[in-house]
């Protein structure tokens, strides 16, 4: 469901306690209609202008960047990193969100500036605003030939949406009561009534009005008796006392395990075929609904092309294997031929010159039937041997060549199957950009004019019960890589049996893995591969050594021996679950979290300012806060000063 304007405004009441007075760190762009804001605390704050699901909230999803920001993308890091949320603003029941930013410019000047967010469908968008109101750029401009109406271009005065001809819960209360009390027509049906007359109001929200008024979520209004009107007048005044206290649950709905719809109260209009669960936030909510559906609407516009060029191409190969194996049929019955040139051999003392037809007894079979053999009449008795007898080595030849051939072809469609279920499970941008290098390497696809710059992938990371690290495969050239020269020879190797899958490593780093380790590795591969929907599913499990590489096979084609097998079934709660134990392995321990809030005191105490200290895997940074270049100034002298308190000794690895 789109995110309607009762929602957007509860987003908006969690979200202002963790965002006022936030500082923004970086700007990154993953995709085209999302911003994300990195804020100081670890927030990440999601701003989407997308046409299927506009939003804003805060996420815990990692999205991969491009290698070239785009150009919207590096203007906002020059105007918007370094700036402080001031306010967080909804204007009345619009779906709209305005944040006021207090910025510096490069002159050190401080000023405001607003970032709007759009939440209208096809027509969202993303507006920065400069001081005076005037638009200094946006996602997508809009010009006269889009809008006779409302133009979005740099330099113009920024004006609202003209709003809708409806009623608001909040700003118009008593009209709306009284309006509600009025209903509509007799035929009218109640949901279709709310929509076109309150503003702010999800179709899934009025027909749980016209559920809790008549039992049906279809009702119409002749079929209310007042006890019903009334009802639904209770349910409006209900609703318009919740948005005015703040007073809000996320509400998520599934049917068949996926997410179908959430809101921001209880739904009773479903039956036992729904599952209406809550969650602890709406950011958590919204990251629940649309993941799934973001690696879906990646996978259909990234893929798209993929899928097509490598779909054709197995289908190409799969007729060629059709047409070797018809051949290779035909080559079956080359004894004919050789039986016919020993038979005319054998007649040519009583065969003439431009026969068609030669009758003769096949002494070959028990009573010698007669048989005739079709001749050539432009060619002597000794050609049509000589021809009959040239037939049969053809064939003989064919037959070697043509079994190799439809192994190579066999080979290769298996090959592209498995290009297809890394298309349909790639996650990121980057994924996709391996399978096309991939195809363009193997001759599938014309390779780009322009030199795209590319970050070296990695593969799924996940950790097991036992603190196992397992690596899962995103391609088939990492699964090569992977296999053949990042594992030990001592880790284990897991692949589904017999059809197409990731390659899984579960580094074992010389000790020895437990059942239960074995058996979470195994469903990770049956997990990424085509058997991800299927229960029992068979899992090879070796050691890296035993897993060996034909001489020219294609990437990800591997053979092995002296396997055990572990039937498994796939859980996605199981894959989530290994995720976050390996993200936790990673959190800094206590004690070097308490060092380096000392640490950061300590600085803060003697250079009187704010001072915070960024603790990486490999490499920190601190940063400071100056206000101007005589600041800078006097930071620079004051930290040449500074002594630095060798003896005090940090958290013990």
């Amino acid at each position: 469901m789109p995110l309607d304007a009762i929602c957007l405004r509860a987003v908006l009441h969690e979200l202002r306690p963790q965002l006022i007075g936030a500082r923004i760190d970086k700007v990154q762009q993953p995709a085209r209609d999302q911003i994300v804001l990195l804020l100081r605390g670890n927030l990440r704050l999601l701003l989407n202008a997308g046409a299927n699901q506009p939003r804003i909230q805060l996420t815990n999803i990692l999205r991969d960047n491009p290698a070239q920001p785009p150009m919207f993308c590096m203007l906002l890091r020059k105007h918007l990193v370094g700036a402080r949320v001031l306010s967080i603003e909804q204007p009345d029941l619009e779906r709209m969100v305005i944040l006021t930013l207090q910025c510096t410019d490069e002159f050190g000047e401080i000023s405001q500036k607003q970032l709007v967010l759009e939440c209208m469908g096809r027509r969202s968008n993303l507006v920065l605003l400069d001081a005076q109101g005037r638009i200094v750029e946006c996602l997508r401009r809009v010009d006269a030939d889009l809008s006779a109406t409302r133009q979005l271009l740099p330099g113009l005065f920024y004006h609202l949406p003209t709003p809708l001809d409806k009623l608001s819960l909040l700003s118009q209360e008593e009209d709306s009561l009284a309006l509600a009390q009025r209903g509509g027509d007799a035929e009218q049906a109640v949901d279709k009534w709310v929509l076109d007359h309150y503003t702010g109001i999800s179709p899934l929200i009025a027909r749980e009005f016209a559920f809790r008024a008549g039992h049906e979520t279809d009702v119409r209004f002749g079929a209310l008796n007042d006890a019903q009107r009334g009802a639904l007048v209770q349910e409006f005044s209900d609703t318009a006392n919740a948005v005015k206290e703040d007073n809000y649950m996320p509400v998520i709905l599934y049917r068949d395990g996926k997410p179908v719809d959430f809101t921001y109260r209880s739904i009773a209009q479903y039956g036992a075929e729904t599952q209406v669960e809550t969650r602890e936030s709406f950011s958590q909510m919204l990251d629940e609904f649309y993941n799934a559906r973001e690696r879906q609407e990646l996978s259909a516009r990234r893929g798209r092309e993929l899928t097509h060029a490598v779909t054709v191409a197995r289908d190409r190969m799969a007729r060629k294997a059709e047409n070797l194996k018809r051949d290779y049929a035909a080559t079956q019955k080359r004894d004919e031929f050789r039986l016919r040139g020993d038979l005319i051999t054998a007649n040519l003392y009583r065969m003439k010159s431009g026969e068609k037809v030669l009758h003769a007894e096949n002494y070959y079979e028990d009573g010698c039937p007669a048989i005739d053999i079709p001749l050539d009449p432009l060619l002597s008795p000794q050609q049509n041997a000589a021809k009959n007898y040239k037939q049969y080595n053809k064939l003989k030849t064919a037959e070697f060549h043509l079994r190799e051939q439809i192994e190579k072809a066999e080979n290769e469609r298996a090959y592209l199957e498995s290009v297809l279920q890394e298309i349909q499970q790639a996650e990121t941008e980057q994924d996709f950009l391996d399978i096309r290098g991939e195809m363009s390497d193997a001759g599938y696809i014309r390779k780009q004019g322009k030199k795209v710059l590319q970050r070296p992938s990695k593969p799924r990371e996940f950790k097991t019960s036992g603190g196992f690290r397992v690596l899962v495969g995103r391609n088939n050239r990492q699964n090569d890589k992977l296999t053949l020269k990042d594992a030990d020879y001592r880790d284990l190797w897991f692949h589904v049996q017999k059809l197409h899958g990731s390659h899984v490593i579960l580094c074992t780093n010389g000790g020895e893995p437990g059942d239960q380790d074995i058996t979470e590795a195994a469903g990770l591969a049956a997990y990424y591969s085509q058997a991800k929907d299927s229960a029992n599913v068979p899992v090879d499990c070796t050691q890296v050594k035993n897993v060996k590489k034909p001489a020219g096979a294609r990437p990800g084609m591997v053979v092995y021996s002296t396997c055990q097998t572990v039937n498994v079934t796939p859980d996605e709660a199981l894959v989530k679950r290994l995720s976050a134990e390996k993200k936790e392995s990673k959190k800094p321990r206590n004690d070097e979290v308490d060092y380096l809030a000392e640490a950061q005191n300590e600085l803060k105490a003697k250079l009187c300012r704010g001072v915070k200290i960024v603790s990486g895997r490999k490499k920190g940074r601190i940063e400071l806060e100056y206000y101007g270049l005589d600041d800078l100034n006097d930071l620079l002298d004051a930290l040449a000063l500074i002594k630095i308190n060798k003896a005090k000794e940090g958290p013990q690895a």
